[in-house]
């Protein structure tokens, strides 16, 4: 499936941006605040076993997923990176008896506003329903298929 641009409606660019922008800016927020330090933070990442260095490394990693997934150009490589990044945090959450929501609720949001605003995101999937959908045809009379 190819699409384009024009080939989708407006409501769902804007709802795709909108949670593509709402999603990478929790991102940032939350890479600003390890690189800041934040006492509460550090304590709680140091629980993790991320301290000194290691804060620094992965509040750099969340910055550069964030950035790669905000810029256009680069949003497929930048999505493949925030879903590593964020099923690594989920891992981590589970690890230590939290909750894993947080991580988990921000990456549905990248990926429904990557989805929203670039459909052929899943393109794979419409491959296999139309394969699907040749067999039906092939296997039965259209009439069976209309019912």
């Amino acid at each position: 499936m190819n699409t384009t641009d024009s080939s989708i409606s407006t409501k769902r660019v804007i709802a795709g941006n909108v949670l593509i922008f709402l999603g990478g800016f929790v991102l940032l927020f939350t890479a600003g605040v390890k690189l800041a330090q934040i006492p509460k933070v550090v304590d709680q990442f140091n629980a993790f076993g991320f301290d000194g260095s290691k804060l620094v490394m992965v509040a750099a990693l969340e910055l550069t997923c964030a950035v790669l997934f905000l810029i256009p150009a680069t949003r497929s490589v930048g999505l493949l990176l925030v879903s590593s990044y964020l099923g690594g945090a989920i891992a981590t959450h589970i690890q230590h008896g939290q909750s894993l929501l947080p991580p988990a609720i921000v990456l549905t949001l990248l990926w429904l506003g990557a989805w929203l605003r670039h459909p052929e995101l899943l393109w794979s999937l419409n491959r296999i329903r139309l394969s699907h959908k040749t067999q039906l045809d092939s296997t039965y009379p259209k009439a069976a298929l209309q019912r």
